[in-house]
């Protein structure tokens, strides 16, 4: 994931975004999200207080809609011969790995979203409730719980572990 960061760092450092803007636009980013967030944050030295802030906005912010509207435009997307064998496949990858989701629903969700492992997150999260038709008052908690949770352990990688390092290196 480092690498990932880094590059999209880049990128994005060259079309002129500040320190903070590449943090919100990673934030909000599948994949990436809140963890990329993060990891950008402390590599480019952005106040935690505020990388905390601009990484919690930016990874809730596509939550709802794919809460409210994934499944509508999948739904039509399925209809097309271009897009139907695109959206089959996200469906299956993400359904693939709704097993604990299915379980134990609201703790299963909430703990999918905030281990960071590759293929979880907000982002893959949503797109299991609302596939799997979670009422929001059950996936909008779980998953803005997961996101909190997240944030704690990527900010202990982040921040807490090079700030424990130069710390001992004096």
């Amino acid at each position: 994931m480092e690498h990932l960061v880094q590059s999209t760092i880049s990128f994005l450092n060259n079309l002129g975004l500040s320190p903070e803007g590449v943090v919100f636009f990673i934030s909000m980013l599948p994949l990436l999200e809140l963890r990329g967030g993060i990891l950008a944050a402390s590599f480019l030295q952005v106040d935690y207080i505020r990388a905390a802030l601009i990484c919690l906005v930016g990874n809730i912010i596509p939550i709802p809609f794919i809460l409210l509207f994934i499944t509508p435009i999948f739904d039509r997307l399925k209809k097309t011969k271009l897009f139907r064998p695109i959206v089959e496949k996200l469906e299956a990858r993400a359904m693939g790995k709704s097993d604990q989701i299915q379980k134990y629903e609201f703790w299963g969700l909430l703990l999918f979203v905030g281990i960071p492992l590759p293929g979880t997150g907000a982002w893959t999260g949503a797109l299991i409730a609302a596939l799997m038709d979670i009422k929001l008052k059950k996936a909008v908690p779980a998953i803005f719980l997961g996101i909190l949770l997240a944030l704690v352990i990527m900010s202990l990688l982040g921040y807490g572990i090079p700030f424990i390092i130069g710390a001992l290196n004096g």
